[in-house]
C-alpha cells in the first residue's frame, strides 16, 4: 500500500514537471522564438510554434497558421541576398526534427501536411559535364511543389523538380524523383506508386 502511494506521487511529480515544462516552452521560449526569427523578416502565422531552428536567410520562409516545426530543421536558402519567400509552408503543417529544406528556387507545401524527421528536400543539382570538375558546374534548379493533405514518412529524400499531388502518402526512407500522383501510397528507392488511396479514405 505504502508503495504503491509513493508510485502514485512519482507520476504525479513525473506528469506536472511535464506539464510545467510544456507551459514554460509555450509561453515563453516558443514566443520568444517566434519573435527573434518575425524580427528579421520571416513570417509565421498565429499559433505557429517553433522548437530551436536553423535559418540562413529569415525573409525567404513563410509559414501559416498553426504549425508546429521541431527542433533542428534548417531552413536554407542556397544563395545569395534576393527577394523572398522562397519557402511556403501552408496552414496546420507538422514538420519533423531535423528535417532540411535546401532550396534555390523554390519550395512550396500544401496546407495540412505531415512531414517526418530526417526528411531531405533539395530544389537544385549539380552539373554533369564529364570534361569539367563538378564542383565548378553551374548548377540547374526546379521548384519542388506538395499539395495539401500529403504526408510524408522519415529519412525521405524529395528532389528537384518534384511535385507530390494532394492527400498523397509517402513511405519512411524513398526517394523521390518524379511526380507523384494525388493520392498515391510511393515508397522505395526510387519511389513508386504501390496504390492509390481510396478517394473517400
Amino acid at each position: 500500500m505504502i508503495q504503491n502511494k509513493a508510485s502514485v506521487t512519482s507520476e504525479f511529480k513525473a506528469k506536472l514537471i511535464f506539464r510545467l515544462r510544456e507551459t514554460f516552452h509555450q509561453l515563453l521560449m516558443e514566443r520568444f522564438r517566434r519573435w527573434y526569427w518575425c524580427a528579421q523578416g520571416m513570417q509565421v502565422g498565429p499559433g505557429g510554434r517553433l522548437a530551436r531552428i536553423y535559418v540562413t536567410w529569415p525573409h525567404q520562409s513563410k509559414i501559416g497558421a498553426n504549425c508546429k516545426i521541431e527542433h533542428g530543421v534548417y531552413f536554407h536558402f542556397d544563395g545569395i541576398y534576393g527577394p523572398g519567400p522562397s519557402i511556403v509552408i501552408g496552414d496546420n503543417c507538422f514538420i519533423g526534427s531535423n528535417c532540411e529544406f535546401n532550396i534555390t528556387s523554390r519550395l512550396e507545401i500544401g496546407s495540412d501536411c505531415l512531414i517526418a524527421s530526417g526528411t531531405v528536400i533539395v530544389d537544385h543539382n549539380h552539373g554533369m559535364e564529364p570534361k569539367k570538375l563538378i564542383r565548378t558546374q553551374k548548377g540547374v534548379s526546379n521548384p519542388v511543389v506538395i499539395g495539401r493533405n500529403v504526408w510524408i514518412g522519415a529519412n525521405c529524400v524529395i528532389l528537384q523538380g518534384v511535385h507530390i499531388g494532394e492527400g498523397a502518402i509517402i513511405g519512411a526512407g524513398s526517394v523521390l524523383t518524379k511526380h507523384v500522383p494525388s493520392l498515391a501510397l510511393e515508397a522505395g528507392v526510387p519511389a513508386k506508386v504501390l496504390k492509390t488511396r481510396a478517394p473517400n479514405s
